[in-house]
Formats: structure tokens, sequence, C-alpha cells
């Protein structure tokens, strides 16, 4: 992979602000010494992705002095708060998956491990941007398990019935919720639990929650990016063009989609899979198509949130570092494994962290969900990769500010306030947290 490619430049611009001394208020990996075991191990490892089971089942019958014990945890984001709550009560376990946007804060609370000495000799395994995304201030703290395309996805069968196309601009992605609005049908889902949405849409319209300025984090969560993709967000709102329908009930949401009652998903592979696996009547039905943009923008494919790339991390608390970080990198790279979790059936679909992962795109994409669909999908995914945001920056305290902009999108999907009030909110509280960490801030 060469040094120009925006799958690089992503995940360094990810990272590059925060390799300046004193922009977070603690920082874990310095002081933690070689941790290796002697004699067999079990390490504890939490994860949450369809597959990650079998491959842990095939990791331990092809190791004798390294086990692991598997906890499946609920999501994404019931995992942030039971990593919390472990590291404080001093009980985390050895390895965990996440994505990348949570890296920067857990090594600013203490949460995990320096593990450079044990992986660095397999970093060109990788595709750089992706080994970069485990990386803060120079140290290494997680392995990569994937990289992130991302798309719309679309039932063409309602599309065709209504005469109707795949929008490519968000202005198009409106009127086409305002068409299908008339047939009882919705363009797309807001969760109230996942503001993701509003992430990465500002993300793609070149907004910048967090940025660095001198020796200070500078906060902004009212720039121009960001307000285009409020607007969009408050019209889809206040039009009624999105369904409501909470992750907490994953079959309801899966089934919505199935029975034609909501059209389109912007998505990453690996949430492909829960598409097959809960599916029984659309399969064929479905295409591919980019990402709408802004008006008059270029294609640009946003990273952040849960379509970012995936890490297995390793906690501070670990006792046998070495054993894990040895673990997480056969995970990433036994080609059985691979293919496991690359797979929307036996797997979560995710796109390989692999130096060349474009030879599994057939893997991780569904020829039963897309049907005639699928050799055209092929290249859309490719295609997402070269787009993807090169510019993008996440917070030291982004768990917490994560967690309080949730509560602020429910308000907003039930029009109990608008999107830049909360956003007016973000910025406030943002740099009032910064401040109670110690944290230099401006905004």
């Amino acid at each position: 992979m060469n040094s120009t490619s925006p799958r690089i430049r992503f995940a360094r611009a990810t990272v590059a602000g925060i390799a300046l001394t004193g922009l977070l208020s603690a920082c874990g990996g310095s002081g933690d010494g070689d941790s290796s075991a002697s004699g067999p191990v079990t390490l504890p490892f939490w994860g949450w992705a369809n597959g990650q089971e079998a491959v842990v089942k095939a990791f331990n019958a092809s190791h004798k002095d390294i086990q692991l014990k598997y906890t499946k945890v609920t999501d994404q984001l019931t995992m942030q708060k039971q990593l919390t709550n472990a590291v404080k009560a001093g009980n985390a376990p050895c390895l965990v998956q996440n994505t990348a946007e949570y890296v920067t804060s857990w090594v600013s609370q203490g949460a995990l491990a320096d593990i450079t000495q044990y992986v660095e000799s397999s970093k060109d395994k990788f595709n750089a941007g992706s080994w970069a995304a485990g990386q803060v201030q120079g140290k290494v703290y997680g392995v990569p398990t994937s990289s992130a395309p991302a798309f719309t996805i679309y039932r063409t069968d309602v599309f065709t019935k209504y005469g109707l196309k795949a929008p490519t601009t968000w202005d198009d992605f409106i009127a086409v919720g305002k068409a299908l609005k008339e047939h009882g049908v919705k363009i797309t889902n807001y969760a109230g639990e996942d503001p993701s949405t509003l992430e990465v849409l500002a993300m793609q319209a070149g907004a910048h929650w967090y940025a660095i300025d001198g020796n200070s984090w500078k906060v902004n969560f009212q720039d121009e990016g960001t307000l285009k993709a409020a607007k969009v967000i408050q019209e889809i709102v206040d039009n009624d063009l999105n369904s409501t329908l909470s992750f907490a009930d994953y079959a309801a949401v899966q089934r919505n989609y199935d029975n034609g009652g909501t059209a389109t998903r912007q998505i990453s592979t690996w949430q492909m899979a829960g598409m097959v696996q809960n599916f029984s009547k659309s399969f064929g039905k479905w295409a591919l198509s980019p990402w709408p943009t802004f008006a008059g923008g270029a294609a640009k494919t946003p990273a952040g949130t849960n379509q970012s790339g995936g890490l297995t991390l390793v906690t501070k608390q670990c006792k046998s570092r070495q054993q894990a970080a040895e673990a997480a990198l056969w995970m990433s790279t036994d080609t059985g494994a691979v293919k496991t979790m690359a797979s929307p059936t036996t797997g979560n679909g995710v796109m390989p962290a692999l130096a060349d992962s474009d030879v599994y795109v057939g893997e991780a994409i569904s020829d039963k969900l897309l049907g005639t669909n699928y050799e055209p999908a092929q290249q859309i995914v490719k295609d997402s990769l070269n787009t993807v945001t090169t510019d993008w920056t996440f917070g030291p305290d982004w768990t917490a500010m994560f967690t309080e902009m949730q509560a602020g999108w429910a308000k907003v999907v039930n029009k109990d306030q608008k999107v830049t009030d909360l956003l007016a909110h973000m910025q406030e509280w943002t740099v009032n947290d910064l401040k109670s960490r110690g944290i230099s801030v401006e905004g």
C-alpha cells in the first residue's frame, strides 16, 4: 500500500494531533515494562462481533500455552460502559474488541497497555492506515482487525415500483424520502440511542469537532460542515422520513428492512451480516450505491464511529501482555480466522485490515443478499476505500462526549429538540468536560 493512499492518510490524520505532549490528562503505556507470564495462561477476551467465538475456538485448538476465555458483550456501546466499570474495579479483561474512535479516550484514562515491543515487527502485514488507528503518541495499543468501506444499500424492488433512482446527493435523498413517504415507506432509520448519524454526516461535510491548536484542543460543534449535516438531518426528522426503531430490538429493525418498511441504509460491510442472518423475504432485492454527497461536493466516505476500523486492544491490567498481543496478531492474520470474520454468513462481514484487503471484498459482501447486483457491488466497496475521510480527529473524552450526545440525540429523534440545540449543548458541555479533566482546550 503506497503512502498516498487515503486509507493510510485517514488513520494517520486521526492520531497526528494527539502526538503532542500535554494534550492528554493521562497516558497509558509509559513505564508499563515487559509483561509476560511463564507457562500456560488463560486470557479473558471481550467482544461482540458475529464469528468471534468461532475464531476463539480455532485459536484455542491451535495453541497449547495460550487459551482465550471469550465473553460476548451485547454491542459496541455496551462495551464502553462495561470496560469503564471493569477498569475502575480493577478486573478488566486482557483483550477487548473495539473501534478506533475510543482508543484515545481509553489511553487518556490509563486503560490500555503499550504493546509496541510485541507487535511492531508485524506492522507490514497490515495496511498502514489500519495499523496507525491503534497508535497514540507513537505507541501501539491494539492490533487492527478491519478496514472501513461505507456505502448505501437500498431496496431495488421498492425503488423500481415507485420509479425512483438511488440518490446521489443528500438533496436527492430527501426528495426520494418524500416520494417514499407517500407510499408508507421510510427512507432511513434513526435509532434514538445512536447519534453516529450526526457524526458521520458532519464528518462527510468537512466538520472538525476536535482539532489541535498549538498546545490545546480546539472544540467546534457548530462549524459549517456540522451545520450542513444538521440541516439534512433536521429536514428528514421534520418531514417524518425516518423510522425510529431502537437497536435494542435488533430483530424488529431487521424485520422492518426485510418487509420493505425502510428502504435504505448507510452501512459498512459488517452490517450486511445482520441482514443476511435475519432476513427471510428480501434476498436478491438489494443493491449498493455510493454515499450521497453534499451538493457540489466530491465523493467522500466518512470513516468514523461504528464504521471505523476495528481493533483488538490489550488492557493495562493484563498480566500477560505478550501472550495477549500474540493472540491478537493471530486473530487478525490467520487465513482461516480472517475468512471467518470477513464472511457475512459465518462472521461479521468485516473488511480485513491486511495489506491487501481488496481480495476479500467478494467474501465480505453477500451474493445471497444482492443477487444480480453482487458483481457491481464489489466495485462500489472498493471505490469507497479510496474516498475515506482523511482529516477527522477523535478527542480525548470521546466516550464521555458520545454518551452525553446520546441523550440529546434521543430528543432530536423524538422531535423534542432541534439538532442545532443539541450541537450548542455539546459545544458547551465538551469544553467544560475537557477543562474538568485538566486538559487544555479552546472553544
